[in-house]
């Protein structure tokens, strides 16, 4: 955080996903688990005041790449050319990324969710969009007020119509802290849809997201321990066997031993 005030502050905000918000096959069984359906869902952004800082250091190693006889020798390295993404990228790639990831001007957060079947019932009417877009809400809720302008850029891979949908998640976020604190958000939020290749940003929680989504479906905290600085939260909304300790901060260190198995 700056010396700003809050009229002068204007954050961005880069969101990504890890996982898949689906529950059922086409013949109504339950997978999460099985082949081609993962057990959460998990969110996460990489916040900033200086998006163009980290634009820069990603832009500049992908130049250093295009000039490597060496890397650009691998097959993976053409389309990491196009966009870094870390489940693709080699572990040379990789490791470049990683260490220009520790030293950029920005923090994470992430919100992992257990495909608790009641819950999806319940609370989000079967439908996966509701139940990312329930996540997603909780994940800004806390954030909105900070600063006079908010830039969220979601990260999208596909041609699907999800503006007004996401647009409505804020809102409910908005709604939600202003009811809980009886104050009114005055702060401006805009919101766009993009995808990874066109915003190096994106690409930056790609990445942190690979990190911490490993250290819950691998039980690696490799990545994680390399990243663990830039992190301020990981919210394991739906373990509740370790409520209220579910909520990972520097006071309350995560490790992946202290979680209730997936």
């Amino acid at each position: 955080m700056t010396g700003k005030t809050k009229k002068e502050l204007k954050t961005f905000f880069f969101v990504d996903e890890s996982g898949d918000p689906y529950f059922y096959d086409r013949q109504g069984n339950f997978i999460p688990g099985k082949e081609g359906c993962s057990k959460i869902l998990m969110l996460g952004f990489v916040k900033t005041e200086q998006p163009e800082v980290i634009r820069r250091a990603i832009n500049q190693i992908r130049e250093e790449i295009k000039k490597d006889e060496y890397l650009r020798e691998i097959p993976s390295v053409k389309k990491s050319l196009i966009a870094f993404h870390a489940t693709d990228d080699c572990p040379e790639v990789r490791e470049k990324i990683y260490k220009a990831v520790t030293k950029l001007p920005f923090k994470s957060e992430f919100i992992v969710a257990r495909k608790k079947e009641n819950i999806f019932i319940k609370r989000h009417q079967k439908k996966p969009n509701l139940f990312y877009d329930d996540l997603i809400s909780k994940l800004l809720q806390n954030h909105l007020h900070k600063s006079k302008s908010n830039v969220i850029y979601f990260a999208v891979r596909s041609n699907r119509a999800r503006q007004r949908p996401l647009e409505d998640a804020i809102r409910k976020a908005v709604l939600t802290f202003e009811n809980k604190h009886n104050i009114k958000i005055d702060s401006e939020i805009k919101l766009f849809a993009q995808k990874p290749e066109g915003e190096p940003c994106l690409q930056v929680v790609d990445y942190m997201n690979w990190a911490v989504y490993r250290t819950f479906t691998k039980k690696e905290m490799r990545y994680y321990n390399f990243v663990k600085e830039k992190i301020s939260l990981i919210f394991d909304i739906y373990d509740f066997d370790k409520y209220p300790k579910n909520y990972y901060t520097k006071r309350n260190q995560f490790d992946v031993n202290k979680i209730s198995p997936l």
